[in-house]
């Protein structure tokens, strides 16, 4: 087929700008919703959302997550973000997040450790996580359930993941600005 006659899925959101200039905010993209057993990802060869794999019945993705476009993480992926909003958004959609923290995490791949770290961001336009300004603003046992599900989401996929911390916005701007110099 003549490249003018290949029909166009979507627009590409690995394109857009993760950072939204003078108001602090960053554009997650949505891969995955709250409430989902299915873990999506951006196909870029074909343009679309596609299945990537499916958790186990009794786990689900426990809040949005996605991915900050044009970075490149440690992982080879676009850096990951767990989104905390009020109602699960829908793969693709681009949110307008103020950026609260990042758990540190490394996995182990064969015999090398990565670096896989999770920015976690507030939507901007939300109202239960409207006062969540740090990740300092969130219950402790809360953080330890969140970081618990991602050791058991890299268990499922036989790797070892291990718990680096967790660090507050400007360590996760840091890891933005790393990432985006690797794309």
């Amino acid at each position: 087929m003549a490249e003018a006659d290949q029909v166009k899925s979507l627009a590409n959101p690995t394109k857009l700008k993760p950072l939204i200039k003078g108001a602090g905010l960053v554009q997650v993209i949505i891969e995955t919703p709250a409430n989902s057993r299915n873990k999506f990802a951006f196909d870029p060869q074909q343009g679309i959302f596609a299945l990537k794999k499916v958790l186990p019945a009794g786990m689900v993705f426990p809040y949005d997550f996605g991915f900050l476009p044009q970075t490149i993480a440690p992982d080879g992926d676009p850096i990951d973000v767990l989104l905390l909003m009020d109602e699960p958004a829908f793969p693709g959609c681009a949110v307008h997040s103020r950026l609260i923290g990042v758990i540190e995490g490394q996995q182990l791949d064969g015999k090398r450790k990565v670096r896989n770290d999770r920015l976690i961001a507030v939507a901007e336009a939300n109202h239960m996580y409207a006062n969540i300004r740090t990740m300092k603003d969130l219950p402790g046992k809360w953080l330890r359930e969140l970081q618990i599900f991602f050791v058991n989401y890299h268990n499922l996929e036989g790797k070892k993941y291990e718990l680096l911390g967790c660090k507050g916005a400007e360590a996760a701007f840091n890891l933005i600005r790393k990432a985006q110099k690797a794309k």
